[in-house]
């Protein structure tokens, strides 16, 4: 399969060396020293999992350098979501993918809106990673899954819809033979609503509190802090007709209790690091939406109103 990974980071960076290692047409977009070390080097993957090192990357800052391929997984922030889309748009063809792969909620509809309906599948990753230096990422624990899939189309979509979902299907079965946990899901947009819930609340306290996930579960105000930031967002996305199970927080509170110890959320790691932070779409959305719906959203706009300050980016 030939796949462009736009956005060389931590999910993009892990899952397209795996496919790359296992003998797919595979070319990243990346910037600045990480591209220039990419290819010098090419990309190392170091992981509690295995080492991988992939020599002699096709890796460039420019995607209109690029020939077309049958998926494009859309790895950047949030924020650079809109322009990568139009860069991308060209590298599709007639029926070409682009698997969006942001952490919130908003960027299937940006997608749409840019290179069309028909072209865009959503995209769930979990996994614990970062850019450790130029051309490395480091992936901390175990966890390294995706999940893909269509969203419901109207009547006159039909058609479109089948296609997208032969292609979510032709995508998983890659990454199934690279190696990789990964599976079509039956309802792309509940997945997608189920990280930001759980994500949204992880990225919030242990950005806000500098701690990691070890102490956030450990601390009770923390917890409880965690806790309560997850109802407000399951309570909104009912509110939107999106069915999560009665039992889903009890399981989050589980999940959490899973992640290794030193685990850190990657906007916490932005925070770290002076860079701007995802907060608008995170913690900050769910404070705007709540607001909008008429519910209570006091935890995760007390969150976002601590990390405002930051979210431009700051000096250490």
């Amino acid at each position: 399969m030939r796949i462009a990974v736009f956005g060389t980071g931590g999910v993009g960076g892990y899952f397209g060396a795996k496919l790359a290692a296992a003998g797919n047409d595979v070319a990243f977009i990346a910037r600045g020293a990480h591209l220039a070390a990419m290819r010098r080097d090419g990309l190392r993957i170091e992981s509690g999992g295995g080492d991988i090192i992939v020599r002699g990357v096709v890796a460039t800052d420019d995607p209109s350098s690029l020939a077309p391929v049958d998926v494009v997984m859309l790895c950047v922030k949030l924020w650079d979501v809109e322009q990568a889309a139009a860069q991308a748009a060209p590298l599709l063809g007639r029926h070409g993918v682009v698997v969006a792969f942001q952490n919130g909620i908003d960027s299937p509809e940006i997608l749409s809106r840019v290179v069309g309906d028909a072209h865009v599948l959503g995209g769930v990753a979990y996994i614990a990673a970062a850019i450790g230096a130029p051309g490395v990422i480091v992936h901390t624990g175990s966890m390294a899954k995706l999940r893909v899939g269509a969203f419901d189309s109207g009547p006159a979509s039909r058609g479109d819809e089948e296609r997208l979902r032969e292609r979510a299907g032709d995508f998983v079965r890659a990454c199934t033979s690279a190696g990789i946990d990964a599976e079509v899901a039956p309802d792309i947009r509940r997945a997608i609503w189920e990280k930001f819930v759980f994500l949204t609340a992880l990225s919030g306290v242990t950005a806000l509190s500098r701690q990691p996930v070890g102490a956030v579960r450990s601390d009770p105000d923390l917890r409880a802090a965690f806790a309560a930031a997850m109802k407000e967002t399951v309570a909104l996305a009912r509110a939107r007709n999106v069915a999560l199970p009665d039992d889903f927080l009890p399981k989050q509170m589980r999940a959490i209790d899973g992640l290794p110890v030193e685990m850190r959320s990657s906007m916490q790691n932005d925070l770290l690091a002076g860079r701007r932070l995802e907060a608008p779409w995170l913690c900050g959305r769910v404070a705007e939406l709540s607001f909008a719906a008429g519910i209570a959203a006091p935890v995760n706009a007390t969150i976002y109103a601590g990390l405002k300050p930051f979210v431009n980016g700051a000096p250490r």
